[in-house]
């Protein structure tokens, strides 16, 4: 009984070892470009309409069998930037950004994913973690290989900032208050060695 069980364990962990290994053969490790990476958060005040851009970011995405299988993006909340302090210092303030200094984007599925030639059409959908709270969101993106290895993609996303818990910051003694709906507008390039 002892050899049949340990032949079975044997068995099992040659298995898992050989589809390890097929999966890694077929697995491809890429890297978001932050140099290239871009996105800009578009809102609305009882006074003027406003944008910030994201100054950092990292992430990393892998692709098996074509498809995304992991994705994990994750920007410091202090890298967002306006023209304007005190606007910096109020976003910092709505995401509450001493105890919750990064914001987090996690792959769970990417569906009608699209391939004609080098473009490609998907929806990406994620956790996303702003203030400590997490979110379903669906990113809707279209890209494109660059080259081997090279991938683009981009798109936009509607978020409110009450749905994570995060109050519209206000200015001027509360004479100027921010629109809870922002748009989230990004470029977002993965690198990495080819398949071969």
């Amino acid at each position: 009984m002892f050899k049949l069980n340990t032949l079975r364990l044997v068995t099992f962990l040659s298995i898992s070892l050989v589809a390890m290994s097929a999966f890694n053969l077929h697995a491809q490790t890429l890297k978001l470009n932050a140099k290239t990476f871009s996105m800009t958060i578009f809102g609305t005040t009882n006074v003027h309409d406003f944008q910030s851009k994201v100054t950092q970011a990292s992430g990393e995405l892998v692709i098996a069998n074509s498809k995304p299988q992991s994705m994990t993006i994750e920007i410091p909340v202090k890298g967002i930037k306006s023209n304007e302090k005190l606007m910096d210092t109020k976003t910092y303030s709505a995401f509450n950004a001493d105890k919750n200094p990064i914001i987090t984007f996690k792959l769970t599925d990417a569906s009608s994913l699209q391939v004609a030639g080098s473009d490609i059409t998907v929806n990406v959908l994620g956790n996303l973690t702003i203030n400590g709270v997490t979110k379903k969101v669906t990113l809707k993106s279209t890209g494109k290989v660059i080259k081997p290895g090279i991938y683009e993609f981009k798109g936009s996303v509607a978020l409110k900032m009450t749905d994570f818990k995060m109050s519209p910051p206000t200015a001027m003694l509360g004479v100027m208050k921010v629109g809870d709906a922002v748009t989230l507008k990004y470029t977002a390039t993965f690198e990495g060695q080819p398949v071969n």
